[in-house]
């Protein structure tokens, strides 16, 4: 199955939290977008691995993506190396998306800036001929996607470019609400997290509405990137 775009998550519930919004906006314009998490997320202090897989599940089918896979690397201890390097390359040989779309470049947990630079990493090696790779006892061809966007996370970093989101937030956070376990809940006992305050819950609107704010909309995500943004004319700028 070839997509418009892949998008990597070190840990289920990033892209969601990071991009839903866009997935969901460039679905209902006919693009086809599939999903990989590099973890599990088995080492988060609220709910299990198994509460996740539960989650991700829920969540894919509500943002309406044609995939959702998960590489099941060690979360929190998972390397840019070779092993891990060849996994994340047979995933976009695999798919032979267009774009691809990662993790923040530097965030707070370190399974993000890792988890951007492991993929952006495979996407250049993916690309050349003389890297075998086999999936299902067949040989794959080399592939490089032609672009490659970084989501921001928990750190407010400068965004390259932004995307309008105003009328599919409300899709973004039903996705982000299928994982129960993470976030805020106050009937909850289990421990208190930085995601799992209330002020974090909001902070998923007012962070879109700041963005939107500056290009003159209602909602707004940002990415930033690798190499310059290029458009074809100046009307190309919203």
């Amino acid at each position: 199955m070839k997509l418009d775009i892949l998008v990597f998550g070190a840990h289920p519930d990033d892209v969601e939290l990071s991009c839903g919004a866009t997935i969901a906006k460039e679905i209902s314009l006919g693009k086809t977008v599939g999903i990989v998490d590099l973890t599990r997320g088995e080492l988060g202090t609220r709910g299990t691995a198994e509460i996740r897989d539960e989650e991700a599940a829920e969540a894919a089918k509500i943002l309406g993506v044609s995939v959702r896979e998960n590489l099941r690397f060690r979360d929190g201890f998972f390397v840019n190396d070779e092993k891990h390097q060849l996994e994340v390359i047979k995933m976009i040989r695999k798919y032979q998306p267009e774009i691809v779309i990662c993790n923040a470049i530097d965030d707070r947990h370190i399974d993000h800036g890792k988890g951007s630079k492991l993929v952006s990493d495979a996407c250049f090696l993916s690309g050349l001929r003389k890297i075998e790779t086999q999936l299902n006892g067949e040989p794959q061809q080399a592939y490089r996607p032609k672009l490659v966007y970084h989501y921001i996370q928990w750190k407010n970093l400068t965004p390259d470019f932004v995307v309008d989101v105003t009328g599919f937030m409300d899709t973004k956070v039903a996705s982000l609400m299928a994982y129960k376990s993470q976030f805020y809940d106050p009937n909850s006992s289990e421990p208190v997290t930085p995601i799992a305050t209330k002020n974090f819950k909001e902070s998923i609107l007012y962070r879109a509405q700041d963005l939107g704010r500056l290009i003159n909309s209602e909602y707004a995500e940002g990415f930033t990137v690798e190499r310059y943004v290029a458009v074809n004319s100046l009307s190309d700028l919203v």
